[in-house]
């Protein structure tokens, strides 16, 4: 990669300056003696695309930086408040809803895009009458499936849920949101996990998450995934009020990042994690991307 993309990329960087938790740590480059460590702070849905590859891509563009890296993994939702209430300082956060960076700072760096899907089990009854039915959410209203969403006020994933159902209530006349139910509701690193041992037929998850899981799943209508900018207009009906009084409202779905403290080994990692050919195709990442933008 030309040195001149590193350098726009840092300097990105230093201007936009679940219940359940996954936390890693790793070492990046071989030289002897301390190595400086450096923090990020994710959404949970970026978990396994960061472990299995932003590590690699870190050291393979940054061999003569030695780093420590660790992560930790929850909702975005969960991410802001922990930072805001001064409970984490992490060097890197990345989060799902750039919203939610409002109270921590107003410019970010947007580097990836995604939207929602249905993930279904094909070797259950419910699996294949989400598969096999003329609109993904229709089995949903039927009360022995047996499906999985995770937690409006823990993750964007959560509400977008709650979004993309009641626009499909607009669009289809169909009362989806009546069909939620409280034991449907699991952490976000753990939705597809259960998912994967047979214990839930059908879960709304990211788009990425389903490719790196490599589990079956049906898109959904551009006006209902909330990954299509054309129809912003229409997300922007949807809103939810999170427990700190926050309210979020519908919008394209897209990531953001940005650094809290300037070092060689922090900004390598940034500019890694925005300079986004590491994520493959599970993630949308526009031409423009990546990109400094104010929040909301």
């Amino acid at each position: 990669m030309q040195s001149t993309r590193r350098d726009v990329l840092s300097t990105l960087g230093r201007a936009a300056s679940v219940a359940s938790v996954v936390s890693v740590t790793g070492c990046l480059g071989s030289r002897a003696g301390e190595s400086p460590t450096v923090s990020v702070l994710a959404a949970g849905s970026l978990a396994r695309a960061v472990e299995e590859r932003l590590r690699p891509e870190v050291e393979t563009h940054h061999p003569d930086l030695d780093v420590d890296l660790t992560t930790e993994f929850r909702g975005s939702a969960v991410c802001a408040r922990l930072v805001r209430d001064g409970l984490r300082d992490p060097d890197v956060l990345a989060l799902a809803d750039p919203a939610l960076f409002d109270g921590i700072t107003r410019r970010y760096t947007a580097f990836a895009t995604n939207e929602l899907v249905v993930a279904y089990d094909p070797t259950t009854p419910g699996g294949r009458a989400v598969r096999d039915a003329d609109r993904a959410f229709d089995p949903l209203l039927d009360r022995s499936l047996r499906w999985g969403r995770t937690d409006p006020d823990a993750d964007p994933l959560g509400y977008r849920t709650l979004f993309a159902l009641s626009l499909a209530e607009r669009r289809w006349g169909r009362p989806y949101p009546r069909a939620l139910a409280p034991n449907q509701v699991f952490p976000e690193a753990e939705l597809l996990p259960v998912f994967e041992t047979g214990e839930l037929d059908a879960a709304v998850v990211y788009r990425n998450m389903a490719v790196d899981h490599d589990v079956s799943f049906r898109s959904l209508p551009p006006a209902i995934h909330l990954g299509a900018p054309a129809h912003a207009d229409t997300y922007a009906h949807e809103s939810y009020e999170l427990p700190d009084g926050t309210v979020v409202h519908g919008t394209p779905i897209r990531y953001g990042a940005v650094t809290r403290r300037s070092a060689p080994s922090v900004d390598a990692v940034f500019d890694t994690l925005v300079d986004t050919g590491w994520m493959g195709d599970a993630f949308g990442v526009p031409a423009s991307y990546p990109r400094e933008e104010s929040v909301e």
